[in-house]
């Protein structure tokens, strides 16, 4: 019998992916509450980030005829409406100047819920099955579950090289005069130049980061909580989009 090395990596590559790429069985929109610890039925203890997971409701179910693909479109949080008022002489009173317009009220009425303050989409396998004004909650979820956890990170605001990039420092005696500076840029006469792509002080957080393969630990349907093991991206009230793991242990 003879060794088929494609056949294999491609069984490989499967076994990584997991799914089709693109497409999901299960996703929702939650809240960062905060972290905790669990204890397990053997005694052993277990971090655990707590999240507000739903109800996300449908907003909209777009197909391949209408939109060109197929996905559901999904709102996260009540939002209040933005309401104008005009007296006699016709100066406007703004009231709620940060909610929802009409545009966005009204695309919520469609489907019969309130106006959202987090609207997202998610390209369902089954995303024909879905209707409008249905319920997404964590019970879609279950203890043993592989998530991705996606979130925009804490804002660290302007950093040096030491803590944003993990360089080291000078001496600190005071006769060295080099302690936290960023050292050597490059070379003076050739190429008199800095290199794009140095590492350098500038501004640090505040950028999507993605946490795979989270264990859901516990699903409390009541609550709509979410326990997930280890530390997820973003801060406590932080909106986190749990989806389905794209790569599965084999």
């Amino acid at each position: 019998m003879s060794w088929d090395g494609g056949q294999e990596e491609t069984a490989a590559r499967q076994c990584l992916t997991g799914r089709k790429r693109g497409k999901m069985k299960k996703a929702i929109l939650a809240t960062k509450v905060g972290m905790t610890q669990i204890f397990a039925e053997d005694g052993t203890l277990i971090p655990v980030t707590v999240l507000q997971a739903g109800p996300c409701a449908v907003l909209q179910v777009k197909t391949e005829e209408n939109d060109g693909y197929s996905a559901v479109q999904v709102g996260f949080v009540d939002k209040k409406e933005m309401i104008v008022n005009k007296d006699a002489s016709g100066k406007k009173e703004v009231i709620h100047r940060h909610g929802a317009n009409k545009a966005m009220a009204g695309h919520c009425k469609k489907a019969g819920v309130s106006a959202k303050r987090y609207i997202r989409e998610f390209k369902f396998e089954n995303a024909g099955e879905y209707s409008l004004g249905a319920e997404i909650k964590a019970d879609i979820f279950a203890v043993g579950d592989k998530v991705d956890a996606s979130a925009i990170s804490k804002g660290k605001g302007f950093q040096g090289a030491i803590k944003r990039l993990g360089q080291h420092r000078g001496p600190m005696k005071h006769g060295s005069k080099f302690h936290r500076h960023q050292g050597s840029n490059g070379a003076c006469s050739s190429p008199s130049r800095v290199f794009k792509g140095k590492g350098m002080p500038g501004h640090m957080g505040c950028v999507k980061i993605t946490i795979q393969n989270l264990e859901v630990v516990r699903v409390d349907a009541d609550k709509n909580l979410l326990l997930v093991k280890g530390s997820v991206p973003g801060p406590k009230k932080g909106l986190v989009t749990i989806k389905e793991t794209v790569k599965v242990e084999c």
